[in-house]
């Protein structure tokens, strides 16, 4: 029997803002599809080919502060210079002495006539903000609309 492929994310309903819940077999996985999460609020990911990479790399004190600042590098990206992510790639977390570091290479487009813009996640919150181990990883997301 084949293995069963992993859901991504799943978004929520929520009463004025976006929410998500994002999954990964690791910690990476799951802010990777955190990320794509995110993009799915806003344009459809998954058509956009990887023309463009941009590497990133963030610093926290803790997962909870590193994943928010993570995905606050797509909003940037895509509100300073009209990146739509597609793809992460290497994503890689480690430990450091005053928290954590995170590196990536996130692959995508600009904007153009190509794309359809369905929604504006305008920032990242901590409010219901949660990250649970269990049989891999869960990332649970609320933004800014």
């Amino acid at each position: 029997m084949a293995p069963t492929v992993m859901e991504r994310y799943k978004i929520l309903p929520h009463t004025a803002d976006g929410k998500f819940q994002a999954y990964g077999r690791t910690l990476e996985e799951a802010f990777g599809n955190a990320a794509l999460a995110t993009a799915s609020l806003m344009w459809d990911w998954s058509k956009v080919e990887p023309r463009v990479r941009h590497f990133v790399h963030v610093t926290g004190i803790d997962r909870e502060q590193l994943l928010v600042k993570f995905l606050g590098e797509v909003i940037y990206l895509f509100e300073t210079k009209r990146f739509l992510l597609g793809k992460v790639d290497g994503l890689r977390i480690r430990p450091e002495f005053a928290g954590f570091n995170l590196e990536a290479l996130l692959g995508g487009d600009i904007l153009s006539e190509r794309h359809e813009l369905y929604g504006d996640v305008k920032a990242v919150t901590y409010h219901d903000l949660k990250i649970e181990e269990c049989e891999g990883f869960s990332v649970q997301v609320v933004v800014d609309m």
